[in-house]
């Protein structure tokens, strides 16, 4: 159905902006929506630092939920990062500590006081009441309304299987305890809607029926496709790793590269995805031919970084990208990164492999030298033409005492140290 025939707000602009992929009754929501404010959630488990851009939809999710006035609530999985959920997965989540844990939850959150209007929002954390139950009585509370053979038709386990794969009785739980969060959060706080990506589907059924059989409440499911680039790279992983949305993981100046870097084919999709840039606005930045293209990507970034890291640090990235592109100028907001020279001597330098794996920019040696014999690769705006050429000592650039490396669109800096004089 056409976003205008939606009576919500809530549901015209999850529609309108492309978020729709699955929902359990889009029709039942639209019209609890429009005559109700609704709390939704969505559940993340703490097995990182930092949540990445991967996942930035999810949150983007919730935004909207707030912006369309409900209550957005964020579940932290204290309880099934214990578990480990197997969606997607060939091996088992590694254990972590209840240290480690609680470490990853307060990084995680870091992002959401930027995204989300944390006075409105509510932070809930499903180990507050998983971990009051006994295993007989959780068994016998809801797990006859679960049975073997419908769990093993859901795609969480079925490709695992499939693979022949092992999977452990642990994770072979992880979809009871989701199902019972839902239930948890719809007696607590009234919470009638989940939220999610698609791999999430199988999940967030589960929660919406044992709603529906242990407490007679209707619910609703929402799931978003999942998101890659045009050519089909997974969203949120690039060649030199994930991008974090915690700063001290992925520095506001790579954040905005990132997203400065999107495929042509993707700079309308993402806009509606990720900015608060209004419809008319994107609908004549998506309409943008040839080299004009890169003004509707300067756009997408410059709002992207806005939102999660601040205006002043939107603007001071694209000053950077500007001066390193057009200008030739290196300048130390740009990603640093060190090489210890020990045992070098001034000037005699390093090769071009050398710097080229200490700038990060390639992941691997071979990877080096394609992009060498490419003709890709640049050290202080010079073509490398051998993996062997050497760059000494003396040639770092004056201002930043650093090599400038750059790799299509994206620069780093690499800082000799422990030279010998």
């Amino acid at each position: 159905m056409a976003a205008s025939t939606y009576a919500s707000e809530l549901v015209h602009t999850l529609v309108e902006r492309g978020y729709l992929y699955q929902a359990t009754d889009i029709e039942g929501l639209d019209k609890r929506a429009a005559k109700e404010r609704l709390s939704g959630y969505i559940g993340f488990d703490l097995t990182a630092r930092s949540l990445h851009v991967g996942s930035l939809v999810q949150i983007m999710l919730l935004r909207r939920l707030q912006q369309a006035g409900h209550k957005p609530i964020v579940l932290m999985g204290g309880a099934t990062t214990k578990v480990g959920d197997p969606t997607g997965r060939d091996t088992s989540r590694p254990m972590l500590t209840p240290e480690i844990i609680a470490e990853n939850k307060e990084g995680i959150l870091k992002p959401f006081g930027a995204l989300l209007d944390m006075k409105e929002a509510m932070v809930v954390n499903n180990d507050d009441w998983l971990a009051e139950y006994g295993y007989l009585d959780f068994l016998r509370d809801y797990g006859t309304h679960f049975t073997i053979n419908r769990m093993l038709s859901f795609d969480s386990v079925k490709l695992r299987l499939d693979r022949e794969q092992p999977m452990t009785f642990l994770e072979f739980n992880y979809m009871l305890l989701q199902a019972v969060d839902y239930l948890e959060l719809n007696r607590r706080f009234g919470t009638a809607l989940q939220l999610g990506g698609a791999d999430q589907w199988g999940n967030i059924i589960n929660g919406v029926e044992l709603c529906r059989r242990v407490d007679a409440k209707e619910v609703f499911g929402f799931t978003t496709p999942l998101i890659t680039s045009a050519s089909g790279a997974k969203m949120g992983k690039t060649a030199d790793g994930a991008v974090w949305l915690n700063a001290d993981m992925k520095s506001p100046y790579e954040y905005w590269q990132f997203w400065r870097n999107t495929e042509d084919a993707d700079v309308g999709r993402f806009l509606k995805l990720f900015t608060d840039i209004p419809l008319d606005e994107i609908a004549r930045l998506e309409a943008l031919q040839g080299a004009e293209i890169n003004d509707a990507k300067i756009a997408l970034a410059n709002a992207a970084t806005a939102m999660l890291h601040g205006d002043a640090a939107a603007s001071e990235a694209e000053a950077t990208a500007k001066a390193a592109f057009e200008q030739g100028v290196a300048t130390s907001n740009l990603p640093t990164f060190e090489l210890d020279c020990s045992g070098g001597s001034w000037p005699y330098g390093r090769s071009a492999l050398n710097i080229a794996l200490a700038s990060q920019l390639v992941p691997s040696g071979g990877e080096a030298k394609r992009k060498i014999k490419e003709g890709a690769l640049y050290i202080n705006d010079r073509k490398v033409s051998a993996p062997g050429d050497i760059f000494p000592y003396a040639d770092n650039d004056a201002s930043t005492g650093a090599y400038k490396v750059q790799l299509g669109k994206r620069i780093s800096l690499v800082r000799p140290i422990n030279i010998t004089s």
